[in-house]
């Protein structure tokens, strides 16, 4: 049997309709939770059954370097302004060579939440990075 070595976390790319953003340095959040449901059925004393109840979602949580792009803050500005827009997205990560995709996962129904602007600082050397929550109504594993 043939060795299966896991998967990296860096070489991955997040697409969201009509958004055209060069690259995020973070993806994270990508979560769902099944409730549980605990029923005491009758005769049955000494045992407590747990059934699966709603399922919830994590909500998504994507940084990037800042660029002179307004892209993702004007999508923010809308929820702000009560106009939320809703897209769909999917989150893939490649192979060391970007030419084939390992794992995608598609989320629905996302609509940004928060925005985190850069901390800035005049005595450090870093990327300026803003943050940006995506809250959705599903993610589902496709691949």
């Amino acid at each position: 049997m043939p060795r299966v070595d896991p998967i990296g976390n860096f070489n991955f790319l997040v697409e969201i309709d009509g958004v055209v953003q060069a690259s995020f340095s973070e993806c994270s959040g990508v979560e769902s939770t099944v409730e549980i449901m605990e029923y005491r059925e009758g005769g049955h004393n000494s045992t407590v059954r747990k059934l699966p109840g709603r399922t919830s979602y994590s909500d998504i949580s994507l940084k990037w370097g800042l660029t002179d792009s307004m892209e993702l803050w004007q999508w923010h500005k809308k929820a702000i302004d009560g106009a939320v827009e809703r897209k769909n997205g999917s989150i893939v990560v490649f192979d060391l060579a970007n030419a084939q995709e390992l794992a995608r996962w598609n989320f629905v129904a996302a609509w940004p939440t928060k925005w985190e602007g850069p901390g800035l600082n005049a005595s450090a050397s870093e990327v300026s990075v803003e943050t940006l929550t995506l809250t959705h109504e599903g993610v589902e594993r496709v691949l």
